[in-house]
């Protein structure tokens, strides 16, 4: 079972040019929102990542609002941990659960995922928050992840797997962000 104290979210380019190209993006930017959301509810560190901020611009402001931040890590390096800040960033936090959520998938997330599970960390991808300009890009992502090791959980199942019941302080407000 996942514990609040042992995650951490990397949220990767949910970017300006990046998003209108995105297959399904409306569902896949609401799912992260909620998600982001109930992390923020949860207490679960987060950082936002951008792929090369001055081409592909800024994350969106419904992220970097949910995530209750506007603090990114630019990077140019495809998987968030191929950035020497990024790496350090998630090392210093001392977590080893790593949920992961962004576009697009078959690139930035699952590189991501598997430097991730290279590097000894638990990598957990949030299917129904990734997103690539074709849909069989994500399923491809999804089978290669499995293949990988890398757990694989929808926003509903996470939130309340890190809530463990309905005695959760958040419960009734993650509740309303899952309606």
């Amino acid at each position: 079972m996942l514990k609040t104290s042992d995650c951490l979210a990397l949220v990767v380019d949910y970017q300006e040019r990046m998003m209108p190209v995105i297959k399904g993006r409306e569902a896949i930017l609401k799912k992260a929102q909620t998600l982001l959301s109930g992390l923020k509810l949860l207490e679960v560190p987060m950082i936002i990542t951008q792929q090369y901020t001055k081409g592909l611009g800024s994350s969106l402001p419904e992220i970097f609002e949910a995530a209750g931040t506007e603090e990114y890590l630019d990077k140019t390096a495809f998987s968030a941990m191929g950035d020497e800040a990024i790496e350090k960033a998630v090392f210093k936090s001392d977590r080893k659960d790593i949920i992961v959520c962004g576009v697009e998938a078959h690139i930035c997330v699952l590189q991501t995922c598997i430097d991730l599970k290279e590097k000894g960390y638990n990598p957990i991808l949030v299917t129904d928050c990734i997103g690539s300009r074709k849909k069989s890009n994500v399923e491809l992502t999804k089978l290669r992840a499995v293949q990988e090791g890398i757990t694989l959980v929808s926003t509903e199942s996470l939130l309340f797997e890190l809530m463990r019941g309905a005695k959760h302080p958040a419960f009734r407000e993650i509740s309303q962000l899952i309606r």
